[in-house]
C-alpha cells in the first residue's frame, strides 16, 4: 500500500475556545440537518486532496485497510471488521448519527471520560481502542492524517466554537424507568435480526478473510465494539438506535418508539463482546461520570444494576445537585 504524508499545515488544528472567554458574540448555530455536504470529487490531486480521499477510504473501508484480516500485520490497528461508517452513517455525514461534519470546529474540547482536554486525534484514537476494539494510530501516520483531513474537509465553513444541531446523537431523554432486556429481545427479533442476524453477529459482504467487511455490522460478539465503547452504554445506544435504526430510519422518520429503542439497547448490551481493560479508570471525576456507565467506581450509593439499566434520571439529578454544592464550596473558598 502506498503511504503519503500530508503536511500538518493542510490539517488545521483549531482551539474551540468559548465565545465568552474571548469576549466575542455568542457562537454560531449550525444546523447540520440542512448543511451542504462538500463534494470530495472537487478536491485536487495535491497533498490535502490525497489525504482526504485516503481518510474517506479509511472511514468507509476500515476493515480493508487497517482491519484484523489485512496481510500486513503492522497495519492491523482495528480489532474488529467494522467500518467507521458502521456507526457514523452516510460517509460520516448523517445528522444525529455522530457525524464528523463540524468536528474540527469543536475540538479540542473537554471530555468527562478523560476529565481532560481532548484533540481530534485523541478522539479518533479513543474510537480505535473502543468502538474498533483495536490500538491507537500513530499521530504521525498517514492513517491519522487521513482521517483528520477527512474530518477537516467535512467541517469546512463551520466556524470555531459553533453550536451544532444534529451533531452527536439525538438529545432525547431516556424513558424514566429501568430498561427491560427481555422486552428488548422481542424488539430485536422483530426489527433487528433480519439485518444483524439472529445471533447478532451481522451479515458479511463475503467470507471471513476477504477484507469485504459487513453489509450489516455485528452488534455483539468478538467482531463488534468492545465494552469500553460509548455504544455499550444504554442511553448512548438508545439515542443512536432511536434516530437511525432499523435501516432507513432517521430523526424525522423513526420506526421504533422510545420504549422499544430503550429496551433493545439494553438487550444488545447484555450480550457478549470483547472486553477493554482498565474501565475503572474512565471518568476520574466521579460526579461527572456518565449516568449509564456500568463500571464501578461511582459517586453516590445507587446500585450497579441502576447504572446499567436505569432509571437514570435520579442519578443525573443527584449528580447535578452534588456538582452544584461542590462548585459553591469552591467559590466560597476563593
Amino acid at each position: 500500500m502506498r503511504h503519503f504524508h500530508a503536511p500538518l499545515t493542510a490539517i488545521p488544528l483549531v482551539l474551540a475556545f468559548s465565545a465568552a472567554a474571548l469576549g466575542q458574540a455568542a457562537p454560531a448555530e449550525i444546523d447540520l440537518r440542512d448543511w451542504p455536504i462538500p463534494d470530495i470529487e472537487t478536491l485536487g490531486d495535491d497533498d490535502f486532496g490525497r489525504a482526504v480521499r485516503y481518510g474517506h477510504r479509511l472511514a468507509t473501508e476500515t476493515h480493508a485497510v487497517i482491519g484484523p484480516e489485512v496481510a500486513d500485520e503492522s497495519m492491523r490497528y482495528a480489532g474488529n471488521n467494522l467500518a467507521c461508517t458502521s456507526c457514523h452513517q452516510d460517509e460520516a455525514t448523517k445528522p444525529f448519527a455522530m457525524p464528523w461534519t463540524g468536528v474540527t470546529a469543536v475540538f479540542p474540547q473537554y471530555r468527562a471520560r478523560e476529565n481532560d482536554l481532548q484533540t481530534v486525534e485523541d478522539r479518533i484514537n479513543g474510537c480505535m481502542e473502543r468502538s474498533m476494539a483495536g490500538r491507537p494510530l500513530p499521530l504521525d501516520s498517514a492513517e491519522m492524517r487521513g482521517i483528520s483531513a477527512y474530518i477537516a474537509f467535512l467541517s469546512a465553513g463551520i466556524p470555531v466554537g459553533a453550536k451544532l444541531i444534529g451533531g452527536g446523537t439525538i438529545p432525547e431523554p431516556a424513558p424514566d424507568r429501568a430498561a427491560d432486556p427481555a422486552a428488548g429481545k422481542l424488539v430485536y427479533e422483530e426489527h433487528c435480526a433480519v439485518c444483524h442476524g439472529d445471533d447478532g453477529e451481522g451479515m458479511r459482504n463475503g467470507e471471513v478473510g476477504d477484507l469485504a467487511g459487513y453489509l450489516y455490522p455485528p452488534v455483539h460478539g468478538d467482531d463488534s465494539y468492545n465494552d469500553g465503547a460509548g455504544m455499550y452504554r444504554v442511553v448512548m445506544a438508545y439515542r443512536f438506535i432511536l434516530a437511525n435504526m432499523p435501516e432507513g430510519a432517521d430523526h424525522e422518520n423513526r420506526v421504533l418508539s422510545p420504549d422499544e429503542a430503550y429496551d433493545v439497547a439494553a438487550y444488545i448490551n447484555t450480550q457478549s463482546r470483547q472486553q477493554k481493560p482498565g474501565m475503572e479508570n474512565d471518568f476520574p471525576d466521579r460526579l461527572r461520570k456518565a449516568v449509564d456507565m456500568p463500571f464501578a467506581p461511582w459517586a453516590g450509593d445507587f446500585p450497579a444494576e441502576q447504572h446499567k439499566f436505569g432509571p437514570f434520571k435520579p442519578i443525573a439529578e443527584w449528580q447535578a445537585a452534588e456538582l452544584k454544592k461542590r462548585q459553591e464550596a469552591e467559590r466560597a473558598a476563593q
